[in-house]
Order: C-alpha cells, then sequence, then structure tokens
C-alpha cells in the first residue's frame, strides 16, 4: 500500500498599498507649492498698494455689489493707482517733446511775417490731455465766412504752416470745432451751431491734410457748437468761435482708443518706439 504524500498548504500574501499611496505625498507637496505660491503673492500684492487700495479691495470682497454701488470712490481708478516709475518716466518724457512742439510753434509764429500778424488769435497751451494749440475768431479777422465752414486765408496759412510741423511727432491729434451761443443765422431746415461747429472742424481737418499732416495722425474730428466757451462770462464773445487742435500726449490717445474699444498700443510698438527718432529734428528754444 503506497504511503499518503502529506498535504502542503501554500498560503501567499499579497501586499497591496504602495501603488495607491505611493504617490499621495506628491499631490499633497503639489498642493503645499500652491499654497505658498499664494501666499507670497498675496503679500507682494500687499506690500505693493497702499492703504487707500487696500481698503478698498477689503471692502469690495466683502460686499462687491454694495462697494461699487454706494461708493466708487474707496475702489481706486486706474488714474488713481500711483504710477510706476517706468510710467512715471514716460509721461514726463512725452511732456518734453510737447513742450519742444510748443517751443517750435511759437518760434514758426515769430519768424513768419504773416504769421505774426495773426499771433494775437493762436493760443498755445499745455494740459493733461497734451499740447492745445487754439485759432481764435476776432470780430475784425474773422477764420470762417459767416454761418459759413468756409476758411478765411488766415486760418489756412496758419493750419497749413503748423501741419509740417506737427506731423514731426508720431502723437495723433483731436480736432475740435466751436462756436458762440448766437443761434444759427440761416434758415436751413435742420442746420444748427452744431452742424456748423462739425463742419469748420472738418474744414480745418482738410488744410492740415492739405499742410502734410498725414492722415493717420488725426485720431478725433468733433463739432462742440457753444458747449465749451473761451469765454464763459459772455456766450456771444466772437472768441468763442475758434479751433482746438490738440497734440495729445500718449495717455490720453490710449484712453480714447479704450473709450472706442479698440485695445491700445503696447509699448513695445514700433510706432511709439519711433518717438524718440521722430523728434530729434524738433530743436530747442534757445
Amino acid at each position: 500500500m503506497a504511503k499518503e504524500q502529506p498535504v502542503i498548504i501554500k498560503k501567499i500574501i499579497k501586499k497591496g498599498g504602495h501603488a495607491h499611496h505611493g504617490g499621495a505625498w506628491k499631490l499633497a507637496y503639489a498642493d503645499f507649492v500652491t499654497a505658498m505660491m499664494a501666499f507670497f503673492l498675496l503679500m507682494w500684492l500687499l506690500g505693493a498698494t497702499d492703504e487707500k487700495t487696500r481698503k478698498g479691495i477689503s471692502e469690495y470682497f466683502q460686499d462687491p455689489y454694495e462697494a461699487s454701488r454706494i461708493d466708487k470712490g474707496q475702489i481706486p481708478t486706474l488714474e488713481e493707482i500711483a504710477p510706476t516709475e517706468i510710467d512715471r518716466q514716460t509721461d514726463e518724457n512725452d511732456q518734453l517733446k510737447l513742450e519742444m512742439l510748443k517751443e517750435k510753434i511759437q518760434d514758426m509764429i515769430d519768424a513768419n511775417p504773416k504769421l505774426a500778424e495773426v499771433k494775437d488769435q493762436i493760443k498755445l497751451e499745455t494740459t493733461p490731455e497734451g499740447l492745445r494749440v487754439q485759432i481764435i475768431d476776432n470780430k475784425n479777422m474773422p477764420m470762417f465766412k459767416l454761418a459759413s465752414s468756409e476758411t478765411e486765408p488766415q486760418i489756412r496759412l496758419i493750419l497749413r504752416a503748423m501741419a509740417p510741423v506737427i506731423n514731426k511727432l508720431p502723437n495723433k491729434i483731436t480736432i475740435n470745432g466751436h462756436t458762440d451761443a448766437r443761434p444759427f443765422p440761416g434758415k436751413r431746415k435742420g442746420y444748427t451751431n452744431w452742424e456748423l461747429s462739425s463742419d469748420r472742424a472738418n474744414a480745418a481737418r482738410y488744410e492740415l491734410n492739405d499742410g502734410g499732416l498725414a492722415e493717420e495722425k488725426i485720431l478725433r474730428v468733433t463739432g462742440l457748437s457753444a458747449s465749451i466757451p473761451y469765454n464763459p462770462a459772455n456766450p456771444d464773445d466772437p472768441m468763442n468761435r475758434r479751433i482746438s487742435i490738440i497734440v495729445m500726449n500718449k495717455k490720453t490717445e490710449q484712453h480714447i482708443l479704450q473709450e472706442a474699444g479698440n485695445k491700445p498700443a503696447s509699448p513695445d510698438d514700433p510706432a511709439i518706439k519711433q518717438t524718440d527718432t521722430e523728434t530729434d529734428s524738433l530743436p530747442t528754444r534757445h
């Protein structure tokens, strides 16, 4: 009789868990690093803003609707945020070039006997928008024919003389037409001082283009009627009838482009980089 063989039972213990938990620490570490990055970013933002900005941000997150509806002044706008050093230097450089342009135009007026005769009707002023050149009417020497957008010889002389000087800068311009407060005297139905001021602004644009100003330099042409008088004390003063040309700084230009829904040019735009080279030909006044 054969001898029975012993039964051998082999137990195989499968150790699990490493495949499941082996990468868990990586996820935890990634979460930790992300949290630290967010923390340091928050600290940097807090350090880069002033007390007014931090207060506005805090109130916005507490109640965004109430903060924006009741007291918008507590949330700073782009104009209220302190500019960076680069922005400040850019603004100062832009301002310097417009001051040089102002001196160049003034020198041109003084050197031209015909322009010197009407120099009292040419007003040059540096404003937060840029350089404003106003050509105002005189009852003895009007710039346009009565109740018309037809230009007189003196304004054609002024505009055509200024056009090549303004064209040296890459800055864009706006042209505004103004009238006095007297009602439009004609019997033309639907034609008022609004239409007259717009037509005169466009007539000025034509003379500037004809004098050498590039068409693409003109960003806006507007008729303002008698809404912004030069002499508020006397709305009927002939001086209120004028053409206002603003050679805009970059900040004003970008603001208008944003209002129009267009993306403003970046600082790396070649057109902006031309500012330094194109204005080298503008001499300073001695």
